[in-house]
């Protein structure tokens, strides 16, 4: 079960939508869909939290790239929806960097004898490619609203989504959508 609105900064305060994020299929159509709950380019909040377990916030500044955090990576990664999140540059990976072995560097010559050069590399890829149970992501998302990054990584995922709410002025918005 997950939970996600959409927090639009306007004039007269924020405007809370809930969102259905089955058609979103990448981070860019996700910023996409909160641009169009802002047609001033003002800031707009994805507020995302799942089972309990994590939450993310996606931050979209006008055109500006979004700005993403997620409580744990882990728990994340076993979401669809945080697989949204979780982008390569976020993870701090190559972009591509898990599409497979590069066959112009494997040695393909005929003369294997049985022992692969690439088994030493797969034990430590495999661990270079592990998902924190960590935040990650920009700690800093919600300063210039009066969160901090340290508030913001002591938030419980049960309660984070009501709290970051609460402190931005805007409970009462988000709980009508809830």
């Amino acid at each position: 079960m997950y939970f996600a609105a959409l927090l639009a900064r306007t004039e007269d305060g924020w405007e809370a939508s809930d969102t259905e994020l089955d058609d979103v299929e990448t981070l860019s159509d996700l910023a996409d869909l909160a641009r169009e709950a802002s047609p001033e380019e003002d800031t707009v909040l994805v507020l995302i939290e799942q089972e309990d377990a994590w939450f993310g916030v996606v931050r979209v500044d006008g055109e500006d790239d979004p700005r993403i955090y997620v409580s744990d990576a882990a728990a994340a990664q076993r979401s669809a929806y945080g697989e949204l999140l979780l982008t390569d540059e976020l993870l701090g990976r190559e972009p591509g960097a898990d599409d497979g072995p590069d066959l112009d560097s494997l040695d393909l010559d005929g003369t294997e004898d049985g022992e692969s050069e690439d088994d030493d590399e797969d034990e430590g890829g495999a661990a270079a490619d592990a998902v924190p149970h960590s935040p990650v992501g920009d700690g800093a998302i919600l300063d210039d609203l009066g969160i901090s990054e340290k508030e913001l990584r002591i938030l419980d995922a049960d309660e984070a989504l009501s709290s970051i709410a609460e402190a931005l002025g805007a409970s009462e918005v988000l709980e009508t959508v809830r």
